[in-house]
């Protein structure tokens, strides 16, 4: 049997790795989450995804590990999560009647196979123009504070987005379409 572990904090992705048929653990990875403004939004990810991976690989040579990190990008502006509830504030300003994109890397690693598969999936996010009540509303809520681009789609955030084009799970996280896809190839050959 395949040994999987989540090396993430995010409550909500591990809620959606349950939803796959494959029992996994977690384990916080303890790496600086650093956006390097040389590369683009997807690079970004998928290196921050990749170190996470790797950090937890060290210590579990013999397991497969999932590294994510989700990112929001307007334009080519990166937004991660907000440091405080004025920060949230400008972030949904900045949002506000614009299509953005979110952006989730994935790393697949097993440090004895020397194996490494790292991905992303991009999704298109429309969201309407906010009100000023509805920002401040929104942000004393609390539920922008620990979220890329200040807002959760499976939450209160989710009445201000008037559409998406993608994986409605990547805007989560975690792109359960595709990981799902990814993982069913290894049960094929380990």
């Amino acid at each position: 049997m395949i040994e999987w572990i989540l090396a993430s904090s995010s409550p909500r992705r591990q809620e959606l790795l349950e939803r796959l048929p494959f029992s996994f653990s977690v384990e916080v990875a303890q790496v600086e989450e650093t956006i390097c403004s040389s590369l683009s939004p997807r690079q970004n990810v998928e290196n921050l995804a990749k170190q996470k991976a790797e950090a937890v690989a060290r210590k579990h040579p013999n397991k497969w590990i999932i590294g994510c990190d989700t990112l929001v990008a307007l334009e080519q502006h990166i937004l991660g999560k907000p440091q405080d509830a004025n920060e949230a504030r400008k972030m949904l300003y900045q949002l506000s009647g614009k299509v953005h994109s979110v952006y989730t890397g994935i790393c697949i690693i097993r440090a004895q196979d020397s194996f490494l598969k790292v991905f992303s999936e991009k999704t298109k996010v429309h969201m309407k123009q906010l009100s000023e009540e509805e920002v401040t509303a929104y942000v004393i809520t609390g539920e922008p504070l620990d979220k890329a681009g200040a807002y959760g789609i499976q939450g209160q955030g989710g009445l201000y987005i008037e559409g998406i084009e993608g994986d409605y799970y990547n805007v989560m996280g975690l792109p359960l379409c595709r990981l799902y896809k990814e993982i069913m190839e290894f049960y094929k050959f380990y």
